[in-house]
């Protein structure tokens, strides 16, 4: 079996992470449960950087929060010198809880309202990536009412089709987000933004989707905003002093995954912008990025309980978890696959073919079809890497499920950083009927 980050089997036969017993920590705090280890956080974030700094590259690694939240991550991303990428006005409120600072935040979305980009002003972020014609009309009322100067990034599509889910491809010609490159879009945001006496045009964006193993994809994004940059400066004497070629950068969630090493995205990029600012004569733009499932995805595993057990003669057996669906959606909406273990028997032949069933009330709520562990027994502690990425964050109160708790461990210690939601707080929005001799008050 393939362990992540600081994973390892301690004496007892149990999984650890973070120097912490798995066991331990399900019996503390209860599961399921979300657990972080710290320190593949830093590693990752630690190599993006250094690939740069090595290269003599200005850049900015900004975490993309959006793969998970949290007032602790954010203050871990803060430890490691990280940007921050927010996408909707509660992800920033997060941030300024977390006290992160605000010059390093970048802000994106594809249906800001006016209320969140008021907001953004408000708290004097670093940068608004705009995303529509709407957008960019409201940014210039904003900055134009109040005389405050605001640096934007304009997000485009570069036309290009990365091997990955439909679902989470963004950087085809057909996308909700960005002004198309080709089609004459991304001219007409640039000249409504161009020397605007209070919007600071810093450069350009692009994200071309999600769980990317190759850098081609990454490459020719690069040459499409590198060309285009240098037709602005040839038309409007424009600089872009920033390229932002987002993130989508692959993990491994199964052995079938075969993901590069963080910094091999990164020599791609610098080395196709290396190239085109030598040959065409045009400054180094300063570089941003934005990984954000490869910094937290294979760093977090959920701990679930097993209960109840079905064997289906001749098909399947399914062992039913506390969990499923409402605490990670991924398999239900992109077939998406993992791994899991027996922590408490690690030591065990994981020689038991199971599907792994949720407790929501859907026939669809398996979290893995083919599963191989250890020969199940009600109680055992399943452990299902790789969720740390786009699990919590989507999470749901489906069947009135609560959401589970979440801890870091770092050094073999161990912290609750987000509490187990309890079927009081399920309700705690919840407004009772009033009542009158003829139904429902008005």
């Amino acid at each position: 079996m393939h362990l992540y980050g600081t994973q390892s089997v301690n004496n007892h036969g149990h999984l650890t992470i973070g120097g912490v017993d798995t066991v331990d920590l399900a019996n503390m705090y209860g599961t399921p449960l979300l657990v972080y280890d710290i320190a593949l956080f830093r590693e990752r974030a630690k190599a993006f950087k250094e690939t740069f700094k090595k290269a003599g590259i200005n850049a900015q690694v900004a975490y993309a929060s959006k793969a998970f939240s949290s007032i602790a991550i954010y203050e871990v991303a803060k430890q490691m010198d990280l940007s921050l990428d927010v996408v909707s006005g509660g992800e920033l409120f997060t941030a300024v809880a977390a006290d992160f600072p605000r010059e390093k935040i970048h802000f994106h979305g594809n249906n800001k309202s006016y209320t969140e980009l008021q907001f953004a002003f408000d708290e004097g972020i670093g940068c608004i990536v705009v995303d529509n014609f709407l957008e960019i009309e409201m940014v210039k009322e904003i900055s134009e009412a109040r005389q405050e100067k605001m640096n934007v990034l304009l997000r485009v599509t570069p036309g290009v089709n990365a091997s990955t889910h439909d679902y989470i491809t963004t950087g085809q010609e057909d996308s909700k987000f960005g002004f198309d490159l080709k089609n004459g879009q991304a001219d007409d945001a640039f000249l409504k933004l161009y020397n605007h006496p209070y919007i600071n045009l810093l450069g350009m964006h692009c994200h071309i989707g999600s769980q990317i193993f190759e850098t081609d994809a990454f490459r020719f994004a690069a040459v499409a905003l590198m060309n285009k940059m240098v037709d602005w400066r040839e038309k409007f004497k424009f600089i872009c002093s920033v390229l932002n070629l987002g993130g989508g950068f692959g993990i491994r969630y199964t052995v079938e995954d075969t993901p590069l090493h963080p910094s091999a995205y990164v020599e791609e990029m610098e080395k196709v912008v290396l190239e085109m600012t030598r040959t065409h004569n045009y400054p180094v733009p300063e570089i941003w990025i934005e990984p954000g499932r490869s910094l937290v995805g294979d760093a977090g595993t959920t701990l679930y309980t097993a209960g109840a057990m079905k064997e289906v003669p001749g098909i399947r057996t399914y062992v039913a978890v506390d969990g499923g669906m409402s605490d990670n959606i991924r398999p239900a909406l992109y077939e998406a696959k993992y791994t899991a273990v027996t922590a408490n028997r690690m030591v065990d032949p994981h020689s038991d073919k199971v599907t792994i069933a949720g407790k929501c009330c859907e026939s669809g709520d398996k979290l893995i079809e083919d599963a191989y562990i250890a020969e199940p027994v009600e109680g055992d502690i399943i452990a299902i890497f790789c969720t740390g990425a786009y699990t919590y964050s989507m999470a749901s109160n489906y069947n009135r499920l609560p959401k589970p708790a979440i801890v870091f461990c770092e050094d073999g210690q161990h912290q609750l950083v987000v509490r187990r939601e309890t079927y009081e707080d399920i309700i705690r929005l919840d407004v009772p009927l009033q009542k009158t001799e003829h139904g429902v008050s008005s």
